[in-house]
């Protein structure tokens, strides 16, 4: 394993951009795994507008089950790649393996606990009578493999702290890729439908995750997996360093569950699930911003935590600079794309309806009316993450779900069905503007202990 970056010494922005771009690229390559199910679902003969609004409301439910994989991933990564700044390796073992047992155990009990709710969670997070029997199919086959998908993308942030950012976008992309080839082998040549898109998806994971663990536990790993040394203080912090942004990723699926819940009220018999299908669509766009986005902001988050424990003050305001560049400019290349016919193109994947794929299109461009401030707010909350700022990332984090959560509460309520794409665009627009007023406050008393400490 040959690792080609030295957190500590490398020039700032090219150390970045080969920790921040290979991540960036993963999450828009795992971003697949969902889109692509969307897309031939939304295709199969007869049944594919009710199943893909079907297989929607399952979205938001699926990326809550991810959620506690970057708990215990992103929440040890800052710790292993501190210890790694401090010269304590032995330390750093010991993040992999406490981390490994957490994610085992997670993955047990959440599919335990989803298997028996998930009746009650799909009619109450938006699915209806037609829509039902193939979220019901898609979210068992899916939740049975839940260890695979915990371990692999909880696991894969261990390699990149250590700064094996390649081996982590290449266990991503043999997922991704296997996905694909699977997907319409599945869904069309063996006529299995939902459930071929959902066994395509669960091997796909199966694959991700011994590409990881095979990484893991070779013995040229400076940082390998091993059993033992476990320790409930340690488990304790992984927890607390993980919260903000499980927290960010969590909250986000419990609003879109809410948002099709509330799409379906307002909208009606009929409407409601047209609604749901555009909204699905929509949200599959938006996460080919949020997630590479965040793979910019966490993939990169070793070069801050690694200096911070170095106490290397000027790498870290350089780091955060670049990495909010990287942010803004990708963002607005997102939004130049939301405008122009790439979203309907991209909507064109999903639907053959000429109205829902004009309104969709629609829905995009307000939905993503504000990203590049919302690229601020990702920079400056996972960058304070990575300094040990956690519970200010946290804070900033419920805010901006808060602005979010009232907002799907009021305007569909006092406007109507329609008026509560805009929810996205109020809160990244806000919060962004409240988080760096709090950052420009926090971040040099921040630095100031630090180097007290030395």
């Amino acid at each position: 394993m040959h690792r080609t970056n030295d957190l500590g010494r490398d020039k700032i922005f090219p150390l970045v951009c080969r920790l921040a771009i290979p991540t960036m690229l993963a999450q828009m390559v795992s971003v697949l795994y969902s889109i692509v199910d969307r897309m031939y679902i939304g295709n199969i003969a007869a049944i594919g507008d009710l199943a893909l609004a079907g297989v929607g409301v399952c979205g938001p439910i699926t990326t809550l089950l991810s959620s506690f994989a970057s708990l215990v991933g992103l929440g040890g990564a800052p710790i292993l790649a501190m210890r790694l700044g401090e010269g304590r390796p032995k330390e750093a073992q010991k993040v992999v393996s406490n981390g490994f047992l957490m994610l085992v155990v997670l993955a047990a009990v959440l599919t335990a606990l989803f298997l028996l709710l998930k009746d009650e969670m799909l009619m109450l997070f938006g699915a209806s009578d037609n829509t039902f029997g193939y979220a019901d199919t898609y979210l068992t086959i899916y939740t049975s493999g839940t260890i695979f998908a915990l371990l692999a993308t909880g696991l894969n942030s261990y390699l990149i702290a250590q700064g094996y950012a390649g081996l982590g976008m290449l266990s991503v992309i043999i997922g991704a890729v296997l996905n694909i080839v699977l997907d319409p082998v599945f869904i069309f040549l063996l006529h299995m439908d939902v459930a071929g898109a959902a066994i395509a998806t669960v091997i796909s994971q199966m694959a991700s995750c011994a590409v990881v663990l095979f990484c893991l536990l070779r013995k040229k790993a400076p940082v390998r997996l091993a059993w033992g040394g476990f320790d409930t203080r340690l488990m304790r912090q992984i927890l607390a360093y993980g919260l903000p942004t499980f927290l960010i990723l969590s909250t986000d699926s419990i609003i879109l569950i809410i948002l099709n819940s509330v799409l379906q009220r307002y909208g009606g018999p009929g409407e409601g699930d047209v609604l749901v299908t555009c909204a699905t669509i929509v949200q599959s766009w938006f996460s080919l911003i949020s997630l590479p986005m965040g793979g910019i902001t966490t993939g990169s988050q070793p070069v801050v935590s690694f200096n911070y424990g170095a106490h290397q003050p000027d790498r870290i305001k350089r780091a955060i600079f670049c990495i909010a560049v990287l942010c803004v400019v990708f963002c607005s290349l997102m939004t130049a794309a939301a405008h122009t016919g790439v979203s309907a193109l991209f909507v064109r994947l999903f639907t053959q309806d000429p109205v829902t794929a004009s309104r969709t299109v629609g829905f995009i461009r307000v939905f993503t009316a504000m990203i590049i401030p919302l690229a601020v707010q990702y920079t400056l909350v996972d960058e304070l993450t990575a300094m040990g700022q956690v519970h200010i990332s946290l804070i900033c984090s419920l805010f901006r779900k808060s602005l979010f959560l009232a907002s799907i509460f009021l305007l569909p309520h006092f406007i109507n069905a329609e008026a509560t794409f805009w929810c996205e665009p109020i809160a990244d627009g806000v919060a962004a503007c409240v988080t760096a007023c709090v950052f420009a406050f926090v971040f040099p008393r921040a630095i100031r202990r630090r180097m007290a400490a030395q």
